[in-house]
């Protein structure tokens, strides 16, 4: 069954597709790419941080070098595992990461700096979540186009905004981090499905509770074929201790339920954050000659509700939040704009049932998508 009526392809599409195409060109060329000297050690000094974040990553990347923490594009054929230690400027606004400007080195005092790091491994990552068993971890799975310090320093810029304890956990896949390589990152993706399933796997039963999971875009691919593997490995038990919300999920609307149709029902609901307008969903949907795209359902047709329902799904349109930027993809990233109305998005229900909801953004705000796992969940 279909969450929503069949696209019909036509030349309007290609017309929208031009317009993304030019917003994200333009994107891209006004912000530049960070490299990986952001990844370098900086000294303090005499400079005292006022936030220090400390990050854990697994990525399926190749380090550039035996025993540093610079990842490449390429595949690992063993996940890889680092911690970082990322201050945060005073003058960090949030939904910004404060970059050094091109040709300045880092400085701590204006920009987000990496000031400890160290090579991790398996154990050594499970013994830090155990350290706060109380708290579920959060695993952030980033999206299409993103290279690794992008992925870190945007994790870094969410844990400071949302202000939540639970450990951060970066899942970082090799992405090419360029516009034109859409489909080499779906193959990225899907070779570190079972990268990421070995993660949660091992996250549940280090702590023996709950783990949350965050996905954007391409990570909502990946993590629900996560869940996939889950499933057909027997592992009910990791299922039933993940709390998964995926944002704008770019995602095939068909492949999708034929993915639940093994995954089953959660004992939490899959949450999905969906916005019609989200432009890089619909350059996604021409690349896909016209496919619905999940992350960009209709929340208020009846049929949406009704697949939700069936499916034991809860879809959520957020799309009234301002957007962080021109392609309406990206609207997570200010994590004080989720509202608290996502406690109660109607009269009848709460988040956690399973349909369809739109978001009222008037209401009283939270913290962050992660507290929404964290604390919305919970309540069920």
């Amino acid at each position: 069954m279909k969450f929503a009526a069949q696209s019909v392809f036509h030349t309007a599409r290609f017309a929208r597709f031009a317009v993304c195409a030019v917003a994200f060109a333009s994107l891209t060329a006004c912000a530049g790419r960070p490299g990986p000297e952001t990844l370098g050690t900086v000294a303090l000094g005499d400079f005292k941080p006022s936030r220090v974040e400390t990050l854990y990553t697994v990525t399926t990347r190749d380090r550039e070098q035996p025993g540093t923490n610079v990842f490449t594009s390429g595949k690992s054929y063993e996940p890889n595992y680092a911690s970082f230690d990322i201050s945060i400027p005073p003058n960090h606004v949030p939904t910004n990461i404060e970059w050094p400007k091109p040709g300045r080195k880092v400085d701590p005092e204006t920009d987000f700096a990496v000031v400890a790091q160290s090579v991790l491994d398996r154990p050594s990552l499970l013994q830090a979540i155990r350290k706060k068993e109380a708290v579920p971890p959060v695993v952030f799975v980033h999206g299409y186009n993103y290279n690794f310090q992008e992925s870190l320093f945007r994790l870094a810029q969410l844990k400071t905004d949302s202000n939540i304890d639970g450990t951060p956990v970066l899942f970082s896949w090799p992405s090419l981090a360029a516009l034109p390589a859409y489909v080499a990152d779906k193959e990225s993706a899907t070779y570190s499905r079972d990268a990421l399933a070995d993660l949660l796997t091992d996250m549940v039963r280090a702590r023996k509770g709950e783990v949350d999971v965050f996905a954007h875009s391409m990570g909502g691919w990946l993590t629900v074929e996560a869940l996939r593997q889950l499933r057909l490995e027997g592992k009910g038990d990791v299922l039933d201790r993940l709390r998964v919300i995926m944002a704008a999920p770019d995602i095939d609307e068909d492949v999708f339920t034929a993915q639940l149709d093994v995954i089953g029902r959660m004992r939490t609901p899959i949450t999905i954050l969906v916005a019609q307008d989200d432009r890089a969903l619909q350059v996604s949907s021409f690349l896909g000659a016209g496919t619905q795209r999940v992350g960009a359902l209709d929340a208020r047709d009846p049929a949406v509700a009704e697949a939700a329902k069936r499916y034991g799904v809860t879809i959520i349109d957020i799309s009234s939040l301002e957007s962080a930027d021109a392609t309406n993809h990206n609207r997570f990233f200010d994590v004080k704009q989720l509202a608290a109305t996502l406690n109660k998005p109607t009269a009848t229900a709460t988040l956690g049932d399973a349909g369809a909801f739109v978001l009222d953004a008037a209401a009283q705000t939270v913290s962050s998508p992660f507290s929404l796992a964290a604390k919305v969940l919970r309540q069920q």
